[in-house]
Order: C-alpha cells, then sequence, then structure tokens
C-alpha cells in the first residue's frame, strides 16, 4: 500500500511544471471553486472565488488541467486555468472603467470649480492691481506736488531767513540812527542852550557896557 502511494506522488511531482509566478485574473465564470488539491475529488478551501478576482499563479500541471494559485489575502489551493485570464473581464474593465470616469468627470467638476475660483481670485487681482495702479498713479501725482510743494518751501524758508537777517539788520541800523538822533538832538540842545546862554551873557554886557560907550549929555545951566 505504500509503494504504490509513493508512486503516486512521484509521478504527481514529476508531472508537475515549475513555472514563475504569473497574474491571473478569475474569468466571467461566478464562484469558481478552489480546491486545496489538483483534482475536483479535492476539498474545496473557498466555495465561490468571484470574477476579476487577482490571483497569483505559482505552478500548473504538465497537462495544463490544474495550476496552483494564492490568492491576495494568502490563501491558497488549485484551481482549473480554464477560469484563468490573464486580463480583468471586460465587463469588469467596463465598470471599472465607468467607475474610473466617473472619477475622471467628478475630478474635471472639482478642478472646474478650483480653476473658476482661480479665475475669480486673478480678475479679483487684476482689480486690485488696477486699484493699486491707480492709486499709485494719485500718490505719485500727489508727491509730485509735494516735492514741488516742498522745493517752494525750502525757498520761501531761505527767503523769510533772508528777511528776517535783513530785518535784524534794518533793525540794528535803525537803532543806530535813534541812537544817534538822540545824541544830534542832545548836541542840538546843548548847543541852543550854549547859544541862549551866550545871548543871554551877550545881552547883559551889551546892557552893562553900552552905557558906558554913549557920552553922557551936558544938563543946560541957568546961569549960562
Amino acid at each position: 500500500m505504500r509503494l504504490p502511494l509513493c508512486t503516486l506522488l512521484l509521478s504527481l511531482l514529476l508531472s508537475l511544471s515549475i513555472q514563475a509566478a504569473e497574474i491571473r485574473y478569475v474569468s466571467d465564470k461566478q464562484f469558481v471553486p478552489l480546491r486545496s488539491g489538483a483534482g475536483s475529488n479535492y476539498r474545496i478551501v473557498h466555495r465561490g472565488i468571484p470574477s476579476g478576482t487577482r490571483l497569483t499563479v505559482n505552478s500548473s500541471l504538465a497537462d495544463g488541467s490544474w495550476s496552483e494559485v494564492t490568492m491576495e489575502n494568502g490563501k491558497s489551493g488549485w484551481i482549473q486555468p480554464q477560469y484563468l485570464m490573464p486580463d480583468l473581464p471586460a465587463r469588469l474593465k467596463l465598470v471599472a472603467m465607468t467607475a474610473e470616469a466617473e472619477k475622471t468627470a467628478a475630478r474635471n467638476i472639482e478642478l472646474e470649480a478650483q480653476l473658476n475660483a482661480i479665475n475669480a481670485e486673478r480678475d479679483d487681482l487684476i482689480s486690485q492691481v488696477t486699484g493699486s495702479d491707480f492709486e499709485l498713479s494719485g500718490v505719485s501725482r500727489e508727491l509730485h506736488e509735494l516735492k514741488k510743494i516742498s522745493g517752494k518751501s525750502v525757498q520761501l524758508d531761505k527767503d523769510n531767513r533772508r528777511l528776517v537777517e535783513e530785518s535784524e539788520n534794518l533793525r540794528s541800523e535803525v537803532e543806530m540812527l535813534e541812537a544817534e538822533r538822540l545824541r544830534l538832538q542832545d548836541k542840538l540842545e546843548s548847543e541852543d542852550f550854549m547859544n541862549g546862554a551866550m545871548a543871554v551873557l551877550l545881552g547883559v554886557i551889551i546892557a552893562l557896557v553900552a552905557p558906558r560907550l554913549i557920552p553922557k549929555r551936558r544938563k543946560n545951566s541957568s546961569w549960562a
């Protein structure tokens, strides 16, 4: 009993064709069973693998009747290759493409909304820039006027300082002239006083001397 069993296992191992792992997908047939061995009499480890399930093919029998596969969750088993295909089924591709198209459409709607928001923000920025340019022009004109006024103010300040200096000089000259006038007035008053005094003195002298200079008249004698 043991010898035939060993022979069977050996022949089974020799019949296996070791291949590199390949990716396959379950075909449109729904609920393909996954068995523990290469045969319909082996125990089912997964009763129904849905269509489009991604499987990794580890090896296949030489006659191509069964393939050992591994699911993405790590469970392994045997499945008939007729239920495997290199690409997703067309129906699932269409579903995936439809879902991707819906995502793309939603993304396009979102991008369009973002674009509209960006355009609105751009228009607002353009308006702000235009307003800023207008304000800048007004400020530039005001600055130009201020420069002109500032230049005039500087000139007026210079003229004011010059006038103040001239006024101080004229005030000094007026004070000097006033002092000279007072001096001359004092001198004139002194001279007038001296002249008056001299006139009075001369009058006194004349009053005293004149009688002596005039000869006295002789009186008429009654005897003459």
